[in-house]
């Protein structure tokens, strides 16, 4: 009659994957669909902020899929294969994170204040004579 507290929580960690699944689906997806718009619009370098959407909607999508694969490793199949194919899943997806954020901004996430820094100021401080 009850169902058991394992088959709750595969539930739950099936539908969370969907979620991610559908992150990826429906978000790449959209950044088709705003790059076709930015070709009609013909705006600047569409392919670049093509990729980059795309990867942004990568690292979101693996961000929530990363949850479902602690949740199943806590509370479902707990045993030292999982937590090994969850070690082996977490480092790829740190590399994968590292190399979309370099496509994406063009630089190491540790050199992100390098690329801050080479930023034109556009605003200018009160009181300063311009």
């Amino acid at each position: 009659m009850g169902m058991s507290y394992e088959v709750v929580a595969s539930g739950i960690v099936k539908f969370i994957e969907s979620v991610g699944g559908g992150i990826m689906v429906v978000g790449g997806f959209f950044a088709f669909a705003r790059y076709a718009q930015q070709v009609v619009a013909r705006a600047s370098d569409p392919f670049r902020q093509l990729r980059a959407n795309i990867g942004r909607v990568i690292l979101l999508g693996l961000e929530v899929l990363i949850i479902a694969d602690i949740i199943q490793t806590i509370v479902v199949d707990q045993s030292l294969k999982s937590v090994g194919v969850l070690g082996l899943i977490v480092a790829i997806r740190i590399v994968l994170s590292f190399s979309l954020e370099v496509e994406i901004d063009g630089a190491w996430p540790w050199n992100g204040w390098r690329l801050q820094s080479k930023a034109p100021a556009t605003r200018s401080t009160p009181g300063a004579d311009n």
